[in-house]
């Protein structure tokens, strides 16, 4: 099966992505198929600090809880409040209304990600 993996964004192994240009942060396409139904996310609050690579909340599907990673330290501008009363955005339109968060980004953490070509070297 053949994954959607957007060129203008950045990866972690983990499978969450950032969009460099807006700080927006969400889950792949691949990590919402593997999940299965979302039916529940936990996400921090507008004005929380994450740091790169630790937990900032957790996603339900009918299969498994799994923690989420940031891709990047920085502060919490937005959250997306929408999943809360509607999770499954997040297997209906994963780089689109299904966005988590998005972050006041310091740009050199975007180094240590995947470029689009190594994150679909990884999910082949």
């Amino acid at each position: 099966m053949s994954f959607d993996v957007p060129d203008d964004l950045r990866y972690r192994e983990s499978h969450e992505w950032i969009d460099p240009e807006t700080g927006r942060v969400g889950i792949s396409e691949f990590a919402q198929d593997e999940l299965g139904d979302v039916v529940f996310v936990e996400l921090p609050s507008e004005g929380d600090a994450v740091a790169a690579g630790a937990e900032f909340g957790v996603v339900e599907s009918i299969k498994a809880v799994s923690d989420l990673y940031a891709p990047v330290s920085g502060d919490v501008v937005a959250v997306n409040e929408a999943l809360f009363d509607a999770p499954e955005l997040v297997n209906e339109d994963p780089f689109g209304d299904g966005w988590m968060l998005e972050l006041e980004i310091d740009e050199g953490d975007l180094d240590d990600l995947l470029s689009a070509d190594e994150y679909r070297d990884q999910i082949a």
